[in-house]
């Protein structure tokens, strides 16, 4: 099966390359070989190297950037998903698109399942959103959808490695815990995605998978840094601080809960996820 894989650079696109099985020869296209925010040339890219599988793990992610720039977030989060999803239903191809809670307004108190209520709360989750619709208009047949939530990894930028970072840097620290949600290790993800791809498990529809277990990201910051001590990552231990949301104000809204329930992609592929503090060990190990 030739596989095409949108991003390169990315964390879950490094997870990929990293987790890959041998006799896997995927293509990942970088921003370079094509633009995102120009819809020819995702089409031109498709016809070109004709994917059996297209695994979307790109997109326009800064949160707080989409609240100035929503025409850009919804040119690559949904324009550019739109074209793959018309590739895939033209072609008989397998899609496999990432997504993320943020299409959810976080008012719900259980975790949410994937056939649960919809509502964005910003620029960049109503992009994501259209992106969903997009892809199940354009080919419900051949599309999989998988939201996710909180990744991070020992590649580029992400939560865990700011709070090592701020924790070396400062005295102590105000972390929002009225934010309530779940880690993602991108490694245990991206080996989700290749036992689909590796055991023929695509089933079309929309699944969700996280770590397993949820927490606040105060009660993660101080997770992280007790890790970390024990992992001999930090030298000293500071003050963490719980903060509100309030105390904190960002351009875009996050929701308050976005716990997502894993179910159904867990029975699918026949794995549980990891727990949260088990894949944070791992992390800071691979450092």
């Amino acid at each position: 099966m030739s596989i095409l894989i949108f991003g390169s650079s990315g964390q879950l696109a490094q997870s990929l390359r990293d987790t890959k099985p041998a006799d896997k020869r995927p293509t990942f296209i970088d921003r370079d070989t094509c633009d995102l925010s120009d819809p020819d040339q995702v089409t031109t890219i498709l016809e070109k190297k004709k994917p059996e599988l297209i695994i979307n793990v790109a997109g326009y992610t800064a949160v707080d950037k989409a609240e100035e720039e929503p025409q850009q977030a919804q040119l690559v989060n949904e324009e550019a998903v739109r074209c793959m999803a018309k590739y895939a239903h033209a072609r008989g191809a397998q899609f496999i698109h990432l997504s993320t809670d943020f299409v959810f307004d976080g008012t719900k108190q259980t975790p949410y399942l994937p056939g649960d209520a919809t509502g964005s709360l910003g620029e960049y989750g109503q992009s994501k959103l259209a992106g969903e619709f997009a892809a199940l208009k354009e080919a419900p047949e051949s599309t999989m959808i998988i939201r996710t939530a909180w990744v991070y990894s020992e590649h580029g930028s992400n939560f865990v490695k700011t709070m090592l970072r701020l924790m070396r840097e400062r005295d102590e620290l105000g972390v929002v815990d009225d934010q309530r949600g779940a880690p993602t290790y991108a490694r245990g993800l991206a080996e989700t995605i290749w036992q689909i791809a590796d055991h023929d498990l695509f089933t079309a529809g929309i699944y969700h998978w996280t770590d397993a277990g949820n927490i606040t990201w105060c009660e993660f910051a101080k997770a992280i840094q007790k890790e970390a001590l024990e992992a001999g990552r930090l030298s000293k231990s500071i003050p963490i601080n719980p903060i509100t949301t309030e105390d904190y104000p960002t351009p875009a809204a996050r929701p308050a809960y976005s716990v997502l329930d894993n179910n159904k992609l867990a029975k699918l592929v026949g794995i549980e996820p990891t727990p949260w503090r088990q894949n944070l060990k791992l992390m800071l190990s691979r450092l």
